[in-house]
């Protein structure tokens, strides 16, 4: 006689999702409450000791406290609400494309609105500091110089040494900015709006991957979490929400290499995937993590089919920019060098190892707590989970490995609310498990957490 789990595998699908969510009440608030709680620690711990972590006033975030309201805010207010009342909904009845239009139109109103909490300054007066790659771009007037003296200009003692995040990134970031430079748009008003709108791509290449892999419902269930929450803050103005946007592009056209038949089409969308991850990878030196989520991508796929053609087109990439100049593997050991003898080996292990994780729950919201919760709930018995709930799973458990993996490093102490951005959704993707009563609160939490932390922190980010 079949036992209970054997009879749930023959109902219908969205029967048994709903099977798999009913009970997921509990593990999901537990989970939220321990991510606020360690948010609360991460900020009253460094107070109350006055345990010199060296960050900013307000630890683990690199913020100062601002509280202030501007032009942004009532938009800010009614796109929040809106999207906490009607996004679900709409994410289950429209049509794939119109899903997809209005994730990216909701993005762009969320990030911008939130941005114009500091007027318009909000989007350009990042891009416009010394320390950004914009005005390094300015300055660029031969490409080919600058990749061979790149590594050179890395170290702190070093003749005109590059500013921190130049020093910080491998060249594929600042020549982004070049080619807006070279275009005529290289004020911090367009590179400001250039990079907003790019980063709002994030969710459709996610969601596009996800449906790619045989779950559209679980892509329709995670849609909101991935465009409203406190992410939109970092996304909008920060270069890292450019890296995140390449990032998920290129792990699409992976998905879309691991799914089709045709031959000709895999090799096609294998290339494209490795040119955009390897770009990544020569975007940020923790981006080769991304190799983690592209082996999920592939074995959700069930297919190897497409790395040969992904992992040549991503060396590729690199191997261009060594035969121009600056070879990754000879810049990281100088970078490791530079990061260490600088403010890095004053921050605390011991305080950043967690504290970093406190971090990335501002940034991915408070929910990532009840993510990881439901997605270790559904690991224990992942044998009968939908082939939907699995693909869920797998991702999010790679993602996760990720930051694990960046955190236990130790090369990156603070600062992870925006150096994280391109992991974050692939996190949230486990919003998707959430039992359908919990949706709207869960996405108003997100959202009033983004709403009181753009209003009341100021991040230089």
């Amino acid at each position: 006689m079949p036992n209970l789990s054997d009879r749930s595998l023959t109902r219908p699908p969205h029967q048994r999702a709903d099977e798999e969510t009913r009970h997921s009440a509990r593990p999901a608030f537990i989970g939220v409450a321990a991510a606020l709680l360690l948010i609360a620690l991460a900020i009253a711990v460094p107070r109350l000791t006055h345990w010199q972590v060296h960050a900013q006033s307000w630890a683990p975030l690199h913020v100062t406290w601002h509280p202030r309201v501007g032009i942004g805010t009532i938009p800010a207010i009614v796109v929040g609400v809106l999207g906490v009342v009607f996004a679900a909904t709409v994410a289950r009845r429209v049509s794939w494309r119109i899903l997809l239009l209005g994730a990216f139109i909701l993005g762009v109103a969320w990030s911008t609105s939130l941005a114009l909490v500091d007027g318009l300054e909000g989007i350009t007066v990042i891009f416009d500091r010394s320390s950004e790659y914009l005005g390094s771009a300015r300055q660029v007037s031969d490409v080919g110089a600058l990749l061979h003296e790149y590594i050179a200009r890395i170290p702190r003692d070093s003749v005109g040494h590059w500013p921190v995040h130049l020093a910080g990134h491998p060249p594929g970031a600042v020549l982004f900015f070049v080619l807006l430079v070279r275009l005529g748009l290289g004020s911090a008003a367009a590179a400001g709006w250039i990079v907003l709108v790019l980063g709002a791509t994030t969710p459709v290449a996610v969601l596009l991957a996800v449906r790619r892999l045989g779950a559209e419902d679980a892509a329709r269930r995670a849609a909101p979490f991935l465009v409203l929450g406190p992410a939109a803050i970092w996304m909008a103005v920060s270069a890292d929400g450019l890296f995140a946007a390449v990032a998920a592009w290129g792990l699409c056209a992976l998905a879309y290499a691991a799914t089709t038949r045709r031959r000709g089409a895999r090799a096609g969308w294998g290339i494209l995937a490795g040119l955009l991850l390897g770009y990544a990878v020569m975007m940020s030196y923790g981006l080769p993590l991304l190799g983690i989520l592209a082996l999920a991508v592939l074995l959700v796929a069930r297919t190897w089919r497409p790395l040969l053609w992904a992992v040549g087109a991503a060396a590729g990439v690199v191997l261009a920019f060594a035969a121009g100049g600056f070879a990754w593997w000879q810049a990281y050991p100088v970078l490791h060098e530079r990061y260490f003898a600088g403010i890095a080996s004053q921050r605390p292990y011991a305080y950043w190892v967690w504290g970093n994780l406190a971090a990335l729950a501002v940034s991915a919201g408070p929910l990532v707590g009840g993510v990881v919760a439901l997605v270790g709930q559904r690991l224990r018995r992942f044998r009968g989970l939908t082939a939907e709930a699995r693909v869920i799973v797998i991702l999010v458990v790679a993602a996760a490995a990720i930051i694990l993996v960046a955190d236990l490093s130790g090369m990156s102490k603070a600062e992870v609310e925006r150096i994280w951005l391109p992991f974050v959704p692939w996190l949230l993707l486990g919003a998707a498990l959430l039992p359908q009563r919990w949706v709207r609160w869960a996405l108003g939490l997100q959202v009033v957490f983004a709403l009181v932390a753009q209003h009341l922190l100021f991040s230089q980010w």
